[in-house]
């Protein structure tokens, strides 16, 4: 059995009590309530993830990927980012490389033998990444933080920015202390011509079923003279993408998550017309979805994700890029718009009917909106 680290000690918080992020007792806590689920609730998770998943909720066959060298990397622009796989992103700004939650594993969970199984190669193997000058990372769970990954590229990283608890964790891993900084929602950190603001996300953490909330989750503003970008980590719906927005943006591109969604846990990933909404409040000028075609997390289509959010889009009039895994896309040129999950076998469009089979399944939207109301979500500017 490969190395799991639901057996590793949570981490612990020894410092001043967080002033922006909400920490009692021990663990953080989001600031709008969230609605726990009951050991019924689990129960039943567990069995419609058993019983009632999408006949489609992974690809026919392994998704294309456009392969990436060492040379297109540095012969690309700067302002440019690639899709690497769920919510694993590299940046090219001002000349250096920057990573978000860096996920080169085959699964997404503790065993190397179980666990939900990628779709996907990555499109550039973990060896030939060129130097990194900041890993970001937005919380700890694993389809974020991947313990071999984090190890295998930390000698080409330049720096680590972490949420509070979870640059401990990487200490724990052997990651020098130095090449870390922990932030707290709102602080912020300089790193090269990067200006990195850890700022608030709807969410919770952990890696085990002892160490819930025991680390900080955030969202993520990158801002350089020529670019201004939004990484949302995981989150569900909340009024702070009104506040991120009123405070740094408008944001020339912003990276939201949309998939692995369900209704019964809304309050921590956001349906797609949710993540249509935290785009308009962020006042983005271009939304790319992440979050999704790497991994099976949930119960819908693997497909439906992006149909959904390309659909309202349109409807909504939103700058939208859709760039498969590998492909380059220029943050202010916005190209990239192919509906390229059509292309491989066990694909299907999972709008009209399909759409509708899975909102019966229980993944209708809590806000009740689709493409026709989302002009009622838009807020006055």
């Amino acid at each position: 059995m490969a190395y799991s680290s639901i057996f590793e000690a949570a981490p612990d918080i020894q410092r001043e009590r967080p002033s922006a992020s909400h920490y009692a007792n021990g663990q953080f806590h989001n600031l709008a309530q969230e609605r726990g689920l009951n050991f019924a609730d689990s129960l039943n998770g567990v069995w419609r993830y058993l019983t009632g998943k999408s006949p489609d909720a992974s690809p026919g066959a392994a998704l294309e990927v456009a392969p990436l060298t060492p040379a297109d990397l540095q012969q690309a622009p700067d302002q440019s980012l690639w899709r690497l796989g769920h919510s694993t992103v590299l940046l090219k700004l001002e000349g250096k490389f920057w990573l978000t939650d860096p996920v080169f594993a085959e699964r997404a969970s503790p065993f190397s033998f179980a666990g939900p199984k990628r779709f996907h190669a990555a499109p550039i193997a973990r060896e030939d990444l060129p130097p990194i000058e900041a890993v970001i990372l937005s919380h700890d769970h694993y389809d974020h933080l991947d313990r071999e990954s984090i190890l295998a590229i930390a000698d080409k990283v330049g720096m680590f920015v972490t949420p509070l608890g979870v640059g401990e964790r990487l200490i724990g891993w052997g990651i020098a202390a130095t090449k870390i900084q922990q932030l707290d929602w709102w602080e912020e950190t300089q790193v090269g011509a990067l200006r990195l603001i850890a700022t608030p996300a709807q969410h919770f953490s952990g890696r085990s079923l002892s160490d819930r909330n025991r680390t900080l989750w955030a969202s993520w503003v990158l801002i350089t003279p020529q670019s201004r970008v939004f990484f949302s980590g995981d989150s569900g719906y909340f009024a702070g993408f009104r506040e991120i927005g009123d405070r740094f943006g408008p944001f020339d591109l912003t990276l939201i998550e949309n998939g692995a969604y369900n209704e019964a846990w809304a309050d921590v990933h956001m349906q797609p017309e949710q993540s249509i909404q935290a785009h308009i409040d962020l006042k983005g000028q271009r939304l790319v979805p992440i979050h999704n075609g790497t991994f099976d997390l949930a119960l819908h289509a693997w497909t439906e994700p992006l149909e959904r959010i390309t659909a309202l889009a349109e409807q909504g009039g939103i700058a939208l890029s859709t760039p498969r895994f590998g492909e380059r896309l220029d943050i202010h040129a916005g190209n990239s718009t192919d509906a390229w999950w059509h292309q491989h076998e066990g694909g299907t469009r999972h709008t009209g009917a399909a759409t509708a089979q899975g909102r019966a399944r229980g993944e209708q939207p809590v806000s009740q909106t689709g493409p026709a109301g989302l002009a009622s979500l838009r807020h006055a500017d």
